[in-house]
């Protein structure tokens, strides 16, 4: 159960780290944007508290996440991470873009120049070097996850929605500092306090999309994702090597969490296999695959003829 422990570990250094990093990068936007009157400084300020709100939800997340299974959730409760992470996403769209969009309009409509520019100079310089350090842990810890796999492929793929949260968030702040950047420079380089607005709803462009892809990679782990495909052949190898097993016919697996397999193994049995024998390969069987990918929590067997099997399969692929 090693890599049970070591991956939650994992994603909890990188939410620490962005909890930290968005907490001193909210409070000196603030500050920035109280002396200055900047839309785009304010809009990001939101921004940051959003995401260290959204840290904390993660987090309460993976610890509700990790209770055991109960009488009313006897497959345990892995799914509430991927319902905070789904909250997560709602909140960059509804509060980080909506705010964002409300104040560039504000200050598109009514543009004020902004006093002290210098003051969001220095603060974006040291927002960015939080923010970098951040991402630089989420980044760090969603390569060692995703192994030789592409970016959105290792995301789509992915069953873990802390660590991609995180790192998205994080990338979308980043972008979203140089467009304040660009914004707060434009505006005083040509004397056009409208663009820090125009900025501010770049921003919140950035925020709308970022949050659409997370909600729509959280639904589908919500729904119920299946076990990749070489999760699903090695327990399919491991039930041909049976003695006592004729051929497995095909197996069905769900998520229930990142490291929560709950798989459906159907299996055609030797003629002359008696009910103790079954009982005993059943248990074999467990104990193997439970042994080779510690991540399978449940396992239910069903001895079922391979015509059977076939068109219970043919009617999941139609579906």
């Amino acid at each position: 159960m090693a890599s049970h422990s070591g991956s939650h570990a994992g994603s909890k250094k990188v939410i620490y780290a962005a909890i930290l990093g968005n907490l001193l990068i909210a409070a000196t936007k603030f500050i920035a944007a109280f002396f200055t009157g900047s839309s785009a400084m304010l809009s990001e300020g939101v921004h940051s508290l959003v995401d260290t709100g959204n840290g904390g939800l993660l987090l309460y997340g993976l610890r509700r996440a990790a209770r055991p299974a109960d009488k009313t959730h006897p497959l345990g409760h892995g799914r509430e991470l991927y319902f905070w992470s789904f909250i997560v996403a709602l909140l960059v769209f509804a509060v980080g873009a909506g705010v964002s969009f409300y104040e560039g309009l504000i200050h598109i409509m009514a543009p004020e120049p902004v006093a002290n520019p210098l003051v969001n100079y220095v603060v974006l310089g040291f927002a960015t070097l939080f923010e970098g350090s951040s991402w630089f842990v989420a980044l760090k810890e969603f390569r060692s996850v995703k192994g030789k796999l592409g970016y959105v492929e290792a995301v789509q793929k992915s069953k873990d929605p802390s660590v991609f949260t995180v790192l998205f968030e994080d990338t979308a702040a980043l972008l979203g500092l140089i467009i304040a950047f660009i914004g707060i420079a434009a505006a005083q380089l040509f004397e056009m306090p409208a663009l820090d607005g125009v900025a501010s709803i770049g921003i919140s462009l950035i925020l709308a999309a970022t949050a659409i892809f997370l909600a729509r990679e959280s639904k589908g782990l919500l729904m119920g994702e299946a076990a990749l495909p070489e999760v699903e052949q090695q327990i399919l190898d491991i039930a041909n090597n049976d003695p006592d097993i004729q051929r497995a016919n095909g197996v069905l697996t769900v998520h229930m969490g990142p490291r929560q397999i709950v798989a459906g193994l159907s299996v055609e049995f030797e003629d002359h296999v008696q009910a103790p024998e079954i009982e005993a390969c059943v248990e074999r069987l467990e104990a193997a695959l439970k042994k080779a990918n510690p991540d399978i929590v449940t396992l239910f067997v069903k001895p079922q003829t391979t015509g059977t099997w076939e068109v219970r399969r043919k009617k999941i692929e139609a579906a």
